[in-house]
């Protein structure tokens, strides 16, 4: 591990975290999937005031079932292959977190980090469209992976987006992000998200910094 590589790490080993092995995470990425289409429901549904109630009551019960085997740390985040940072609890990509579409990440050999998936109405700002801050969050954490693919990891210190055209929802979308000059601890990485038309929707340039070795 390079020292950079070695700094990432002692952020992320900062704070207590448990090791969740894969049988539990299969377990709860099925969950928080689950979890997320009720999210989505809630929104929908057309169901009447009795009906609503009497689901609510359900959840409520196995609120209580999940709360009575006791409240743990949040799950360990770990580097993976090419850079790529694994963590189960990210609002981006992590599969326990019914927040996250959850998105998956590749980075081809160019060291380019890329993406595909659809945003559904949990993600939505104007009536049809991605909200801009989601948009955001996207390039972001699309970004950071790139500074890691390029063996230069570190933590967000600005992003300068510009939004084209509205995302839309409910659609397949790519996006795609590249480290393009590092300057001492300084990474700065070009990213955008791409409509099923090929066009941008949104680009940003973010800057990260290095934790001091």
């Amino acid at each position: 591990m390079t020292g950079a590589w070695a700094a990432m790490q002692r952020v992320f080993e900062e704070r207590e975290r448990q090791e969740i092995d894969e049988g539990r995470v299969a377990g709860l990425a099925e969950l928080a999937a689950r979890v997320r289409e009720l999210s989505e429901l809630v929104i929908l549904s057309r169901a009447d005031e009795m009906e609503i109630a009497a689901v609510t009551r359900e959840i409520e019960l196995l609120t209580a079932r999940l709360a009575a085997a006791g409240n743990g740390v949040p799950p360990s985040a770990e580097v993976g292959d090419g850079g790529v940072v694994r963590q189960l609890g990210s609002p981006v990509t992590g599969v326990l977190n019914t927040l996250a579409p959850p998105i998956e990440i590749r980075v081809d050999d160019d060291g380019t980090a890329r993406s595909e998936f659809t945003l559904g109405l949990l993600y939505e700002g104007p009536p049809g469209f991605v909200h801009g801050g989601v948009s955001a969050m996207v390039l972001d954490h699309l970004s950071g992976c790139a500074a890691s693919a390029n063996g230069t990891p570190g933590m967000t210190a600005g992003l300068d987006l510009r939004y084209r055209r509205p995302t839309p929802l409910n659609v397949p979308l790519s996006a795609e992000a590249k480290a393009v000059r590092v300057d001492g601890r300084k990474t700065f990485v070009d990213s955008r998200i791409i409509g099923p038309d090929g066009k941008t929707t949104a680009e940003a340039t973010a800057v990260f910094i290095m934790p001091r070795v």
